[in-house]
């Protein structure tokens, strides 16, 4: 059965689609099976994974409007190895159109109870702010992996998240928890970033994920190839880091 995982961060900026192309791309390049679910009206993900958002036929739109299945939505990403449930404009309709429906938080894990069998690792990758669909995310999920700065704001940012996780947690989802704290665009020779991760690791304890992923310029270029840093340069360093990241979560996630 597949683990499903929100990529989530109430801020924006934080390198959530960044997380999830990549640990999508990790986890493939270690075996897993793995589909990487768009709910971003603008598409970054589904571009970062080598796939056209402008020549989908079909979206996670018609998955959540419940005019087509995940089996026929989905697309496999040659160049990275991963099933890509894609997403582009339209989905912003999405959002009006949901309110008047019966069950609209909880359209996507009736669409994802279906392929459950089909994938290790289902990733979803969900827009900054508190939404309807971003709360389909979190209704579907067994877990939250938080992408985070070791910076002050980001902190705030946190607050906020968790307490809406508890919500999601106490009226929709009894599931849903904090899987980890994933350090993001770190730079240890700021003091800084430093002090807060020092913050986290006391205040969260072995929520905070032991793989920290370096601020790197591969990274921050292979979204213009329309590819995810561990396929577009396996070399670097924050490449690396994320194939580390997708080892200890299939480590983590064995051990839950």
């Amino acid at each position: 059965m597949a683990k499903i995982f929100c990529v989530a961060n109430q801020k924006g900026g934080v390198g959530k689609t960044t997380t999830t192309v990549n640990l999508a791309a990790g986890l493939a390049k270690v075996g897993q099976r793995v589909l990487m679910v768009d709910l971003d009206p603008q598409g970054n993900a589904t571009m970062g994974s080598g796939v056209d958002k402008r020549q989908l036929a079909l979206s996670v739109y018609d998955v959540l409007l419940e005019s087509a299945s995940i089996r026929e939505v989905a697309v496999f990403s040659e160049k990275c190895g991963y099933h890509v449930l894609g997403a582009n404009r339209e989905l912003s309709g999405a959002e009006v159109e949901l309110v008047a429906l019966d069950h609209r938080e909880k359209r996507l894990k009736a669409a994802l109870a279906e392929v459950a069998g089909d994938y290790d690792f289902v990733l979803i990758d969900c827009p900054p702010s508190l939404s309807m669909l971003t709360l389909n995310g979190l209704c579907s999920a067994n877990g939250v992996i938080v992408p985070m700065q070791c910076e002050y704001f980001a902190l705030e940012g946190l607050t906020d998240l968790v307490n809406t996780i508890k919500q999601v947690h106490a009226n929709l989802n009894p599931d849903l928890q904090i899987i980890g704290l994933l350090r993001v665009m770190f730079d240890p020779r700021i003091t800084l970033q430093q002090q807060v991760s020092e913050q986290l690791k006391g205040h969260f304890g072995n929520k905070v994920f032991n793989s920290v992923i370096p601020r790197n310029v591969r990274l921050a270029e292979a979204p213009s190839y329309g590819l995810p840093g561990v396929v577009f340069d396996p070399a670097a360093k924050g490449s690396q880091a994320f194939v580390e990241f997708a080892n200890e979560m299939v480590d983590r996630i064995r051990a839950m």
